[in-house]
């Protein structure tokens, strides 16, 4: 386990007044007790920074046949819905929720070339809002199989998310599992498959990033 390079100021930072506020309470001149019940707050809240921020190593046997889920969190929706950003048909969109606990690390469900990827500016809604795929910031990429098969990922910002980080080149040829980028605090992560894929996974169930298989091409 690593910690990820999108959370090195943040951690520098609550580092330097952690440190700060212990050497303040150690030369304050009250009881054991209390300098422990002042400094707990501050302490909890920078270890769950370092668990937001936490990087798990992960391996798999990837298979090229499936396609895998591109974030941890809880599968919010799976539908047959009209994607009217690049395909302009029906697609099955098949959406993970992040909440603040979640690895918030995004892969690559497939391997393949980028050939689509469009940044939005929006709004802020609750990630699991019906229109939070269409109003919020977001991003859009779009990874064309060997094959020739496309599937389209797709983060989304949430209320509490305010930064989507994305990695990905027009042209680039990545593969399963390689990072894709990353999203702050909470947010969401659509892909959209082909109505022909064979849908694998289940509402409610929880995904894991390069390990659960949403869908076989």
């Amino acid at each position: 386990m690593y910690l990820h390079r999108e959370g090195r100021k943040i951690i520098i930072i609550s580092s330097v007044l952690l440190v700060f506020l212990g050497l303040l309470l150690f030369i304050l001149k009250i009881d054991l007790l209390w300098k422990l019940l002042l400094i707990s707050p501050f302490l909890i809240l920078y270890l769950l920074i370092l668990w937001f921020f936490r990087i798990p190593e992960r391996k798999n046997n990837f298979n090229e046949k499936f396609i895998y889920a591109p974030a941890d969190g809880k599968v919010v929706v799976i539908e047959e819905t009209m994607e009217d950003e690049y395909f302009h048909d029906k697609r099955i969109q098949i959406s993970i929720f992040m909440s603040p606990l979640n690895v918030h690390q995004n892969t690559y469900p497939i391997s393949g070339e980028i050939i689509f990827t469009r940044y939005h500016k929006g709004k802020y809604l609750v990630a699991w809002h019906p229109k939070s795929s269409k109003q919020n910031e977001r991003n859009t990429i779009v990874v064309k199989h060997p094959d020739g098969t496309e599937i389209l990922i797709r983060q989304i910002a949430g209320a509490v998310a305010r930064r989507i980080c994305t990695y990905s080149l027009l042209g680039e040829r990545v593969k399963q599992g390689d990072e894709l980028g990353f999203i702050r605090f909470g947010s969401r992560v659509d892909v959209f498959v082909p109505l022909t894929a064979k849908i694998t996974c289940g509402i409610n169930q929880n995904a894991l990033s390069k390990i659960t298989v949403l869908a076989e091409l």
